[in-house]
């Protein structure tokens, strides 16, 4: 029996008149990340997409397990084809999902019938389906509340689709169709999680890393490569800038108080991430900040370190518990990463006692020792730059 995948949308059915173009991105980015296992005819109708493998060697598994990291789909599920027949159809069905039926207890049947040239209405087809697997499958009940397998029957089209329960997609918008931003990443667990939540909004991400040779190692950054590359599998391809920081960490760490210093360096990484932004067409920044996470992520550090910038900061993971965010990284496989013995920048030079409940003019007046403009320049105009790719 031919087989496909099914795609259902989520909120994009809400989109309105603008709806058809976050769902030819959707189409665009499944062609772009499916491509390489074989030739497929991607069609949107009525709220779903069909996969269909047109040549006997598409890899079907593996285009399964890629379209579940891909965002914009709300659920997904593997479906014979059969012809528009309910003699057809019902055998058909007996037969593709043999293994699950024979496994239930209780069961129950859905129908959808989007060709209104088909003979039955829904419940009539229903009604069919049901008695047809009755006698087949002594095994079952029927059970309408809580049944142990749904079997679906959708009249479309070009065919009629047996499935039985749907899993769970990535979910939220398609990637490309919320603009582009720039998040600060770093070696650690939330930034990560904070560059995939905010890719599940639509959002284009380009990664911004801050270096220190000689106070920390190639392995480290290598780390943070790590880190996309996994990250991309749900977020597509990114662009990651290499800053190199030691200098300026240097000159904080000599001209500027002690109390200070992590709050200095946080101003200076959102500088010269904006500038960066805005080279590359991006709207917005991001980071991992948790609120009272450690002490640059009190409500007063965030407002100074908000303070230097024009772009609006987006925190995704402003509100969420550190094991809820730990729990995401196992979801997306970035925790185990992001575990590894190799620090980044951010603890080189931290201060006893860092300050806690800092102003801005305090910061400001720390800021007057050092030449800024000259030291963002600096950092802007040596950065290295990589394109981070899936690694399916």
């Amino acid at each position: 029996m031919k087989e496909i995948i099914l795609l259902k949308l989520g909120e994009l059915v809400l989109k309105g008149l603008n709806r058809r173009v976050f769902e030819d991105t959707l189409v665009k980015n499944i062609r772009r990340r499916i491509s390489p296992l074989g030739k497929f005819n991607i069609r949107s109708r009525q709220s779903t997409i069909t996969v269909m493998p047109e040549e006997d060697n598409c890899d079907l598994d593996e285009a399964e397990e890629r379209i579940s990291r891909i965002f914009g789909i709300a659920t997904y599920t593997r479906a014979g084809v059969a012809p528009k027949e309910m003699d057809k159809i019902e055998p058909a069905t007996a037969e593709y999902l043999r293994r699950e039926l024979l496994a239930a207890k209780t069961f129950k049947v859905e129908a959808k019938r989007s060709d209104k040239k088909f003979p039955l209405n829904s419940p009539a087809i229903c009604a069919e389906m049901g008695s047809y697997l009755l006698e087949q499958f002594p095994n079952l009940t029927v059970d309408v509340h809580h049944p142990d397998i749904i079997v679906y029957v959708e009249i479309r089209d070009f065919g009629a689709y047996i499935h039985s329960n749907p899993i769970r997609g990535a979910g939220g918008i398609p990637v490309g169709t919320g603009g582009k931003a720039a998040v600060l990443i770093s070696g650690g667990i939330d930034s990560p999680v904070a560059t995939w939540q905010i890719a599940r909004r639509g959002l284009e991400m380009t990664a911004v890393h801050f270096a220190s040779p000689p106070y920390t190692s190639a392995r480290a950054e290598q780390k943070v490569v790590d880190l996309l590359t996994q990250v991309s599998r749900y977020a597509g391809r990114m662009k990651m800038f290499t800053v190199q920081f030691a200098h300026v960490q240097e000159e904080i760490r000599d001209k500027c108080p002690e109390e200070l210093f992590t709050l200095l360096m946080r101003r200076f990484m959102m500088r010269i991430t904006q500038k960066i932004a805005e080279q590359e067409g991006c709207l917005a920044l991001v980071t991992g900040e948790s609120l009272g996470q450690v002490a640059s992520q009190t409500l007063q550090a965030i407002c100074c370190t908000d303070a230097c910038v024009s772009m609006p900061v987006f925190r995704p993971l402003i509100g969420s518990d550190k094991l809820d965010i730990v729990d995401t990284a196992r979801k997306i496989g970035t925790f185990d990463i992001s575990i590894e013995p190799y620090e980044d920048c951010c603890t080189v030079f931290t201060p006893k006692h860092p300050c806690t409940r800092p102003h801005v003019d305090s910061l400001e007046n720390a800021e007057k020792l050092l030449d800024v403009d000259a030291l963002v320049n600096e950092c802007v105009q040596t950065v290295s730059v990589r394109t981070i790719y899936p690694q399916e």
